[in-house]
Formats: structure tokens, sequence, C-alpha cells
């Protein structure tokens, strides 16, 4: 009897081993199944493919412009569409500063786009240029916007000159640029503002341009015809 009890012991018990031994290796193959499940679903299925393209930011650039130039693949896998060479397409826009393309799941590409912003215009030949905070020229205008001042160089529109230009007018507070007609750049270190009632400012480079800005703020409660902010620790005022 004790030989049997035992005998029936050890074959429960080696059972037991190798029931455990083919739970591991179910579990192991539902494990992997369930995997390259995941994987056909996302990478080759039409079950998480791209079907719409969603553009956030858009004011100037219209909607559709921008889905032209993105070129989405749609119907292809949503994890294969290529978001680097998206995003490099709707850079390519001189309008568009900034981009940023994710992928929506399930269905979505999302672009999201900061567009520059003109601060101030410059004619270039016979063009209307608009020209951003950062000096960039991006875009024509038809007629001066009445609330932007022109750029005005004495040596042509060089890069360098539109950047001093464009830091000076960016420094200036939002109710006093729309006071100023234009902005002369004779060199960078001989920057003149032109108010439109007629009075001048001094402003020398646009190094501490904000300094000066609030400096010029102060001096324009005086009477006189120039204001020299170009040293902003001892600006100087005369008829």
């Amino acid at each position: 009897m004790s030989q049997d009890r035992t005998r029936r012991a050890f074959t429960r018990r080696r059972w037991a081993r190798r029931w455990l031994s083919w739970r591991r290796a179910l579990v192991g193959l539902l494990v992997l199944g369930l995997l390259g499940l995941a994987t056909y679903a996302v990478w080759f299925s039409a079950w998480l493919r791209a079907e719409q393209v969603t553009v956030i930011g858009a004011d100037q650039l219209s909607v559709s412009e921008v889905e032209r130039v993105a070129a989405v693949p749609l119907d292809e896998p949503l994890a294969r569409v290529d978001l680097g060479a998206i995003s490099t397409r709707v850079q390519s826009l001189a309008i568009v500063k900034e981009v940023d393309v994710v992928r929506g799941w399930p269905h979505s590409v999302e672009i999201t786009v900061v567009e520059r912003q003109a601060v101030a215009v410059v004619q270039i030949g016979t063009t209307l240029r608009g020209l951003d905070e950062d000096g960039v020229v991006f875009r024509d205008f038809k007629a001066p916007p009445p609330d932007l001042p022109r750029v005005q160089t004495s040596s042509g529109a060089t890069s360098e000159s539109l950047r001093e230009a464009a830091a000076v007018v960016s420094a200036l507070p939002d109710d006093l640029a729309p006071r100023v007609d234009h902005v002369s750049v004779a060199t960078v270190d001989q920057i003149e503002l032109a108010l439109r009632d007629g009075r001048t400012v001094v402003w020398g480079s646009a190094e501490d341009s904000a300094q000066k800005a609030e400096v010029l703020e102060v001096l324009l409660g005086q009477e006189a015809s120039v204001y020299d902010v170009s040293v902003p620790s001892n600006p100087t005022t005369r008829q």
C-alpha cells in the first residue's frame, strides 16, 4: 500500500511539473501571439491607418494650403507615417516659424503651426515685404498696413540691417509701435525712428532696445522734436 501511495504521489508531482512547464509555454505562446497581433495591427493593418489631418494654428495660412504642402499619406498605417518628412515640408513655408507634427491615435495626423507675425514692412525691389521679430522676410503686402512701421536702409536690405531694425521695433510697447512711421538704418549703430507726428528718435544700435523703449515712453511726455535714447542711462532731447 505504501509503495502504491508513493508511486501515485510521484506521478502526480511529475504531471504537476509537466503542466507547469506546459502552462509557461502556453503563456509564452499567447504573449508572442498578442505581440505579433499588436505589431501587425500597428504597423501593417488598416485598423490604425491615417484617415484625417488636423491643422492647428493656421491663421494667415489656409488649412487647405498646409494640408497640401504636408502631403500626409492617407490610408497608410499611422505608425509608418514619416512625421519628420511632413514637418520638413510644412517648415518650408516661409510664413511658418515653428511646426510640430504628432500622431493622433487612432486615425489622425495633427499639425500645429506657429506663424511668423509681421512687426514691420520693408520694400525690396518693387515689392512690400513683411518682416518678423527675427528679421526674416516672409510675406508680401499689396499696401502698407497702417499699424506697421516701414524699414528704410541706406545700404540696402541686408540681413544684418533687417535684424537690427526688427529688434528695435519688437522692443517697442504695443501702443508705441503704431506711432512709428518708419525706422531708418544707416548702419547697425545709426538707427533712427521717425514718428508719425514728425518727431525723431535717435536710437543708436539695437543693443539695450528694451531699456531704450522704456526711457522713450517717459521722454515723449516732454515737448521736443528730437529724442536721443542712444545712451539710455543719459537720454537727451532737443527742439
